[in-house]
């Protein structure tokens, strides 16, 4: 194996993983502060502002969900591309080692997770020819709760009541709809990759392509350009904010490309790309040595702080200080303190809780049984944990997608008299129902913000069907301090992810008609 273009790849997964390229930092700082000082929406937006910042110092991911591995490499012709997808495949194997990457590829039929982040399908790879004497390589890493908010459209269709034909009237008015769909799931805000034309697989791909261009690279297609800038202008009318808080920053860029079509079919195709927008790339010579890094800005630090060092000290305890509306709790949490939490508090949670995603909700659902989750608080998380002499280290630690659950949380509550339950995104009206009956909430974490939630795990004292169901479905039992969550589902009945969904709609009705 080429030992120089193996380091290098591995360095590209670890810059890709930890630290946003410049375009998109630019685009959440300079929006900070234009949202109501002190709103949900504000501190959204500064807890991933700090998050972006940890993750690069602590050289950790960004976001716990690495998401999809998709290489694009471009090669000299007569380069033996399949000597350097074993390298880059032995790179994402060591990435996830160490814990750039997080164990994310799972047997579609058996459901066992491979551990390494190999296995069919996994990695993607695209490959090209091209005349430079140089291997062009880009990666985009593109996590479950975004790639779950791309959508595809069949044109002509009614949206809405809105016939939407076979033009570029059309195809704004299905973007627009992808945008309203995904409210806070998608882990806005977010950007748009976009295919017009193609067939159904060809419009996926190229529509995920469009999103290895820069935030602020111009469309040399005039039409194209100013439907993106329509696009854009539009999608921030909605009013569904950051995480879908309600705000004005939306959507950050949409970028638009097209493919020939069949005269049968008109295909829209929309990939979703959360806030946590990982790309980055690189060009070497044939023996493996960097030529120029890409997405980069001049004199960009990327040295690895050793092991022991301080980082950047973040009081998560004054996150919520310019807002009136926060209060602290520490587990266990009483029903009766549960049912004074109105939807739009800060909450700063403090004490134990434990993470459950997808297959220990489904395993509980059909009769499994975990007592220690009696009168607990439920985390829907799948964090990176390494274990070092007996001891868990917790990498990185954001929510995930909460409607996943939706089936089964409403019994899990019942059950197990759970208080509060943790995610992203919201929740569903079975669950709403079951929190105003049983006194619970659900707390909405802030989608993306790994760096900010590991920080606030003081330990990791056990864990369980770790082996039943791998590292991510695990049930991780934290200590916490500080945890900053806000209601958006109270235990009488509010949900502000239904208000958001609502007035979004009226939005989208007016920018749309």
């Amino acid at each position: 194996m080429n030992d120089l273009l193996f380091k290098n790849i591995l360095e590209l997964v670890r810059r890709t993983s930890t630290s946003l390229p410049r375009d998109v930092r630019e685009v959440i700082d300079l929006n900070r502060v234009l949202e109501q000082q002190g709103s949900n929406a504000d501190l959204a937006l500064e807890l991933v502002y700090k998050n972006i910042l940890m993750a690069k110092e602590k050289s950790a991911p960004i976001c716990q969900d690495t998401g999809t591995i998709t290489f694009y490499i471009s090669t000299p012709v007569s380069t033996n591309q399949i000597d350097i997808e074993k390298v880059c495949v032995s790179a994402v194997s060591k990435a996830t080692e160490l814990g750039y990457l997080r164990q994310n590829s799972v047997d579609s039929v058996t459901g066992k997770n491979s551990g390494d982040n190999i296995g069919p399908g996994s990695p993607v790879f695209h490959w090209h020819q091209h005349e430079s004497a140089h291997i062009e390589v880009k990666l985009i890493l593109k996590g479950g709760g975004c790639e779950n908010m791309s959508a595809q459209y069949s044109l002509p269709a009614s949206i809405n009541g809105v016939r939407c034909g076979r033009d570029l009237a059309g195809a704004k008015a299905v973007i627009l709809d992808a945008v309203w769909q995904a409210q806070g799931k998608g882990c806005g805000p977010g950007f748009l990759g976009v295919c017009i034309g193609g067939d159904r697989a060809s419009g996926y791909e190229f529509a995920k392509q469009q999103l290895l261009r820069t935030v602020d690279d111009v469309n040399p297609d005039l039409q194209l350009s100013h439907l993106e800038n329509q696009v854009l202008e539009d999608a921030n009318k909605l009013g569904i904010g950051p995480m879908g808080f309600g705000g004005k920053l939306t959507l950050g860029a949409c970028k638009i490309g097209t493919l020939n079509r069949l005269p049968a079919s008109f295909f829209v195709s929309v990939a979703y790309m959360c806030w946590a927008y990982r790309r980055r790339g690189v060009t070497l010579d044939l023996s493996g040595k960097v030529h120029e890094w890409l997405y980069q800005e001049a004199n960009e630090n990327f040295e690895l702080q050793k092991e022991g060092e301080s980082f950047t000290a973040i009081d998560l305890g004054k996150l919520g200080s310019k807002s009136t509306n926060v209060v602290r709790l520490t587990t266990p949490i009483s029903e009766e303190k549960i049912r004074t939490l109105k939807a739009g508090d800060i909450v700063l949670l403090s004490g134990k809780m434990f993470t459950g995603r997808d297959e220990v909700h489904k395993y509980l659902f059909k009769g499994g049984d975990l007592p220690i989750l009696k009168d607990s608080v439920i985390y829907h998380c799948g964090p990176v944990i390494l274990e070092k002499d007996g001891v868990y280290k917790v990498v990185a630690a954001g929510p995930t997608t909460s409607i996943r659950e939706e089936p089964y949380q409403a019994e899990v509550i019942k059950r197990y008299g759970i208080k509060a339950v943790i995610g992203k995104g919201g929740m569903g009206l079975k669950t709403l129902q079951a929190c105003k009956e049983f006194g619970c909430v659900y707390l909405h974490a802030i989608g993306g913000a790994a760096q900010i939630y590991a920080a606030c795990v003081r330990n990791v004292p056990n864990v369980y069907l770790k082996e039943k169901f791998g590292s991510p479905e695990a049930v991780w039992e934290m200590n916490v301090t500080d945890f900053p969550v806000v209601v958006t589902m109270d235990s009488h009945g509010l949900s502000l992810h239904q208000e958001i969904a609502d007035t979004s709609k009226s939005n989208l009705s007016r920018v749309s008609g």
